[in-house]
């Protein structure tokens, strides 16, 4: 069955970075929809040039700007994010948004501790210096190797960093790796909502931005809810497994989850704007 899908980016990420998932899916009859991030809306160069109209974006503005986007749809999407485009994926269902969710290698919501030393290497860049909290940060060449193409080939990392890359707000970081101890922290999800949407959670066992672990415990959380979960693993993928090599197989075996959970559940209705 075709089905409306939108693809969701992660954090130092255009939304380029999803062309071979866009055409797979639309191959395949579906509409596809590739929102960008507020306050981005000019391009990979421009945002490279001049990234300040990014400065203190934070969690909830983009959260509250992509569920606008999704309630303009024609029908209730199967909702694709990755990185911190799979946490906000986590929050719209949790809005009781999409038919369906799938969020590859999440940023972890509030309540996931004991984060491993890779995830925090990663993460480095933005929490380095307290300057980033309002400002923006580029990741080197070295460093987006290291959290998005770890197991690419030193050309095929080179050309994923010239064509998807560009500065992020480091606000979000922030408000990410605080949450545990901030009550309002942005990234909450209610963990045992059982009204939302099927989700799927996947984890890279190469990735080091969201590690396996990080993943699971996030699937862990959802165990009381009665709202349907899975967890996929991909082995010997990075955190940009939507780019490299056998990224087809994990874009057929979202789709064949899709398919799956939509086939067997009741079509649903999107949740009121309150």
């Amino acid at each position: 069955m075709k089905r409306s899908i939108v693809l969701i980016h992660g954090a130092w990420l255009a939304p380029r970075s999803w062309e071979k998932f866009e055409t797979f899916f639309s191959d395949r009859g579906h509409e596809v929809f590739v929102p960008e991030w507020p306050r981005k809306a000019d391009g990979v160069e421009a945002q490279r040039r001049d990234p300040s109209a990014l400065n203190g974006l934070g969690i909830k503005e983009i959260v509250d700007h992509l569920d606008a986007y999704v309630r303009q749809i024609h029908e209730p999407p199967v909702i694709i994010g990755h990185s911190f485009g799979g946490l906000f994926t986590l929050m719209l269902l949790d809005r009781g948004l999409g038919a369906a969710g799938v969020a590859i290698d999440p940023a972890a919501p509030k309540g996931i501790l004991n984060l491993p030393p890779a995830q925090l290497k990663a993460a480095s860049p933005a929490l380095a210096h307290p300057s980033t909290r309002k400002s923006t940060v580029m990741l080197t060449f070295e460093q987006f190797t290291y959290g998005f193409v770890n197991t690419y080939t030193p050309e095929a990392a080179r050309a994923a960093y010239d064509r998807y890359a560009v500065p992020e707000t480091g606000r979000i970081f922030y408000q990410a790796a605080f949450a545990n101890f901030n009550p309002r922290a942005e990234n909450t999800v209610d963990f045992r909502n059982g009204d939302r949407a099927p989700l799927l959670i996947t984890a890279g066992e190469q990735d080091h931005t969201v590690p396996a672990s990080v993943s699971r415990a996030i699937y862990k959380k959802y165990a009381k809810s009665t709202a349907h979960t899975e967890l996929i693993e991909f082995p010997g993928r990075p955190h940009l497994m939507m780019a490299g090599d056998g990224w087809e197989d994990v874009a057929a075996k979202i789709e064949g989850w899709v398919e799956a959970v939509l086939t067997a559940a009741p079509a649903r209705e999107e949740t009121p704007v309150s």
